[in-house]
């Protein structure tokens, strides 16, 4: 989980005696909000006393508030299995258009996956350069294979966890149409997403044969559900959200513009063991929830505490 470490210095000096500057670490931790109406649209104009934030059950005090002028880093995840070919080409058709809903400084990488995962472009912010990974990289590869979605997202986690640490705010958004084979406890993947303080969105573009042919396969050996996964339940954990769309570019644009449309709640890190998972909700305050009453929050519901805080050191 990404920390933030406020200093606080304090310096006096009396007669001839030079009295001790202490420095004080702060760790804060950071939840990212998005507010939908009853019919999915994303809210906006919330203000920090808008939010009431409980962590273990117990309220915390905001002391920062951030909207959606937060610079992201975002990783483009793309389904090629043999189901996909026909909807990334859609996508990557849309993708100069869906860019507009990012803003200067925001950083995008590129990957793959089916069996297995890897990335095709670094982070960057020539968004160009993205467009141009996206139409020659991705569609130059062979589509086939099998559909890895848990191993693929937790490794987009964990690219996350291996990137130097920064105030941007981080989000995997996979393309998919969902149908992937159990290879990893939700549990392990949730934590790993928090643990790099990322969020998880999907574009889910369902694919009619393919469904066909999986609910054949169940109604014949029911034990086959068993070994199906896909990614909403650790979208959910992480706060993100799945958009099921039969148009894949209206919806790409939507679903880069509900991730930029998130604010960024932080409180003082409660006292806690080193490696404790502890719970998170975010709810509306009362005004704000008598305005909007049939929302939605979509937030992370927990994080893992820092087993190694930085220590504070007294100068002089």
């Amino acid at each position: 989980m990404r920390l933030i470490v406020a200093l606080v210095i304090a310096a006096a000096c009396a007669g001839a005696q030079d009295d001790p500057i202490f420095r004080v670490n702060v760790a804060l931790v950071h939840v990212d909000v998005a507010v939908t109406a009853a019919d999915g649209r994303i809210l906006t104009g919330f203000t920090r006393g808008d939010f009431r934030v409980f962590d273990q059950g117990k309220e915390q005090a905001l002391v920062n508030f951030a909207a959606e002028e937060q610079p992201l880093d975002l990783i483009l995840l793309f389904d090629v299995s043999g189901s996909m070919r026909a909807v990334v080409e859609r996508v990557a058709a849309s993708a100069r258009q869906a860019f507009r809903e990012l803003r200067e400084g925001d950083r995008v990488s590129v990957m793959v996956f089916n069996s297995r995962s890897s990335v095709v472009a670094p982070f960057t912010e020539d968004l160009d350069a993205v467009d141009r990974s996206i139409r020659e990289d991705v569609l130059a590869r062979k589509f086939g294979g099998g559909t890895r979605i848990q191993s693929a997202v937790d490794d987009a986690a964990l690219l996350f966890l291996h990137e130097k640490r920064s105030q941007r705010r981080r989000a995997v958004l996979i393309v998919t149409d969902n149908m992937g084979q159990r290879t990893r406890r939700e549990e392990s993947v949730v934590r790993d997403f928090w643990e790099a303080d990322a969020l998880l969105s999907g574009l889910i573009v369902p694919n009619p044969a393919f469904q066909a042919v999986r609910t054949v396969g169940i109604v014949l050996g029911p034990q086959n559900l068993l070994m199906q996964a896909g990614m909403k339940g650790i979208a959910q954990k992480t706060g993100g959200d799945a958009i099921r769309a039969d148009d894949p570019e209206s919806a790409f644009q939507d679903a880069i513009h509900r991730i930029r449309s998130r604010y960024s709640l932080y409180y003082a890190l409660p006292q806690a063991k080193p490696g404790a998972n502890r719970t998170v909700r975010v709810e509306l305050a009362s005004e704000a929830a008598k305005r909007f009453p049939k929302s939605r929050i979509r937030s992370r519901t927990g994080y893992i505490v820092p087993k190694a805080a930085e220590e504070g050191a007294a100068a002089r």
